[in-house]
């Protein structure tokens, strides 16, 4: 049989395709130090949470947390394996198993150059999904199928058998064949170019909705930051997002990103949740540069996601808790972990314990030499944390921005229906325990010591007990935390919260927020105040008694997110509204114009030009021009035709002794090359001599 193993350049990660190969051919998948390095004792100084109910983030869907599911894994269709799924809270699976789905035929259950486990067809895996309680997520062959097959497996599915399938992807990582040179995605298609793909996602989506208008199509995009990601290769005229959305957009429901990020060791992968706000705001931007008004109708599913480090163990739990969270948070609906069972690969020890290299969430049993996994479906780690998840963030309930003020401590939290607040805290020290203090804001918790859940490093379950209070808690090493907690009076006769806000009039400096009134509770609304989050703070712009309000004074080039809320007559205050972000620009008019162009890329640096113009009446005689990294991970290596300096994320540019002089309408041109390790988000405000240009 066939491998389908990964070559990515310079990417220590695998996805699905490599982990299947590691299943059937026996080898390791990968190598790599997993030892967390030494730290000190813990500070004495307690940690500060902040928890804000004012500042509203997404709401959870009932398809939050999913798992994969493969057709060489034989316990696909078991019962057992069905039953750990619930208990996990499982409500997504996703079907027939990553770059499997480019090489497999439903109707036949055959896999070309692959293995198919007995008892794991298509109407076996739909059982299984029922008996779980998710909902099925399908990959359609794009690779070596065609658009008749697929629209034939929604008829079966969905006429035939009535199973009611939603969701369906068009194919899996399938920029991965070749087309930029790394090649382990099967595609017998001669043209291997992204608009290739799009041409062809147009035609299975209107083959397959012929068969059933209400399912929901899915486009396979490359997530920002990871490769191939702003690449644009030999012949293409545009990266391969770009690409597939403006041929696309119009046909397709949601978008498909899959996320393996890279790492140097067990402690650095713990870090690369920071970049989910940045990676899901430049899919969403992309999508609504293409989709217009369709853009709000779109959303996006990470349908891969793995630590790819110490899989089996508390990293790959810590991992897993905070992807999940932090993804949900930012909207998308369905977050699904590769994979069910995978099989043994390279055999570490992480912080005391015994990792098996294994993908797969519950053990396979299976063997390497001497050394042998757990008893067959035997909980693994990042089991315990997608359990965790379930219980911390059920369907419906609200996440609010929730902070703190140590990088090794992380913090989630949701707000529910009947008023409760939920707190996740994750311990990211493998040797030292940290007290923290929590601070509330919009909540007043009930006193008495909260519920409690836990998982420590090691444990083969989550304890849940009653411990600490509501502001004070210990969190074991390399932990995960969950408080449930009561408000300290009910909440009775309040405001419904204000609809999805919506912002129009966007310029440099000011923007007009509008949104669907709230309904009154036991007494008429007042008026609706507008707070900007600032991480977990918030800051009231103004407020109103209608429905609408204009914001000035804004910073130009500057994201923002805002929440509306209601109050009453009496003073209660409704919760948050659902998020709105927008970000600002440039002037319209102004004295100079900047230019700034990604001239190559190649997934973590870039070759950028710079153009700058006088546009005013007068000549420049001399000029330093100035812009500020959105992040932390962006930055200038080099440049060339000015003088380049960067301190933190802020760079200065000045000219050199052939360019200080620009005429009236005069342009001068400089470039730079950049690095990144995450989201490559641009700048969008730039100074010249001190005046703020109009950005092109």
């Amino acid at each position: 049989m066939s491998t389908l193993r990964i070559a990515r350049p310079a990417i220590a990660f695998l996805t699905g395709a490599a982990v299947a190969a590691q299943v059937l051919t026996g080898v390791p998948a990968a190598t790599a130090d997993t030892t967390p390095p030494e730290t000190g004792p813990s500070e004495t100084a307690p940690v500060t949470v902040t928890v804000n109910t004012r500042a509203g983030l997404a709401a959870v869907s009932d398809t939050a947390v999913g798992t994969n599911h493969a057709i060489w894994d034989g316990n696909l269709g078991t019962n057992e394996t069905a039953d750990l799924l619930k208990a996990a809270g499982v409500k997504m699976l996703r079907y027939p198993g990553g770059s499997y789905a480019d090489i497999y035929h439903w109707k036949t259950h055959t896999a070309p150059g692959g293995y198919v486990a007995p008892g794991t067809d298509f109407d076996t895996f739909i059982s299984g999904a029922e008996r779980t309680g998710a909902q099925p997520i399908i990959i359609a062959n794009y690779g070596t199928g065609t658009a008749q097959e697929a629209a034939d497996w929604v008829e079966y599915a969905n006429v035939t058998k009535k199973y009611g399938v939603k969701f369906w992807e068009i194919g899996n990582e399938n920029y991965g064949n070749g087309h930029y040179g790394a090649d382990w995605e099967a595609d017998d298609h001669a043209d291997k170019s992204p608009a290739e793909y799009a041409r062809n996602l147009v035609e299975y989506s209107d083959a397959m909705k012929a068969v059933d208008p209400t399912i929901k199509i899915g486009a396979v995009l490359t997530t920002p930051a990871n490769w191939p990601d702003g690449i644009v290769a030999e012949g293409d005229q545009a990266t391969w997002n770009d690409t597939v959305l403006s041929m696309a957009a119009s046909k397709i429901d949601f978008v498909i990103l899959h996320w393996y990020p890279p790492y140097n060791d067990a402690a650095d992968v713990l870090t690369k949740t920071a970049h989910i706000p940045d990676m899901i705001y430049m899919v969403r931007r992309q999508i609504a540069e293409h989709a217009g008004a369709r853009a709000g109708d779109i959303g996006i599913a990470v349908t891969e996601i793995n630590s790819g480090i110490a899989p089996n163990t508390q990293p790959g739990a810590l991992f897993a808790a905070d992807a999940y969270a932090g993804l949900l948070e930012q909207g998308v609906f369905t977050v699904d972990w590769w994979n069910v069972h995978n099989g043994i690969g390279t055999v570490t020890t992480v912080a005391g314990q015994t990792d098996y290299g294994d993908f797969g969430m519950l053990s396979s049993g299976g063997c390497s030499g001497d050394t042998c996994e757990p008893p067959l479906n035997t909980p693994f780690a990042p089991y315990h944390a997608l359990a965790m998840i379930s219980s911390f963030a059920r369907p419906g309930d609200r996440f609010v921005r929730a902070a703190t003020d140590e990088p090794l401590v992380a913090a989630h939290a949701v707000r529910r229906a009947d008023g409760d607040l939920s707190v996740l805290l994750i311990n990211r020290d493998p040797d030292a325990e940290h007290q923290v203090e929590i601070d509330y804001q919009g909540f007043t918790p009930a006193g008495g010591a909260p519920t409690v859940q836990t998982l420590t490093n090691g444990a083969t379950s989550i304890s849940t007990g009653q411990a600490g209070t509501a502001t004070t808690q210990t969190l074991p090493p390399y932990s995960l935390t969950t408080l449930v907690l009561h408000p300290a009076t009910a909440a009775t006769g309040a405001p419904t919260a204000p609809g999805q806000p919506a912002a129009s009039g966007v310029t440099d400096k000011t923007a007009t927020i509008s949104w669907p009134a709230a309904q009154p509770g036991a007494s008429p609304i007042a008026k609706y105040e507008i707070h900007r989050q600032n991480g977990a703070v918030t800051e009231q712009f103004g407020e109103t008694a209608g429905t609408s309000f204009t914001v000035r004074n804004l910073v130009p080039g500057t994201r923002y997110t805002v929440n509306v809320i209601a109050r009453d007559t009496a003073g209660r205050i409704s919760w948050a509204s659902p998020p709105l972000t927008f970000a600002t620009g440039s002037p319209d008019t102004s004295s100079c114009s900047v230019r700034l162009t990604d001239t190559s890329d190649w997934g973590n640096g870039f070759v950028a030009t710079v153009d700058v113009t006088n546009t005013g009446t007068a000549a420049i005689d001399g000029w330093t021009l100035h812009f500020t990294w959105p992040t932390a991970w962006q930055s200038v290596s080099s440049g060339w035709s000015a003088n380049w300096t960067q301190t933190g994320t802020s760079v200065t540019v000045t000219n050199t002794p052939d360019n200080g002089t620009l005429a009236p309408g005069a342009s001068t041109s400089m470039g730079f090359v950049g690095a990144y390790s995450g989201p490559n988000v641009f700048p969008t405000a730039f100074t010249l001599n001190g005046t703020l240009c109009t950005t092109q």
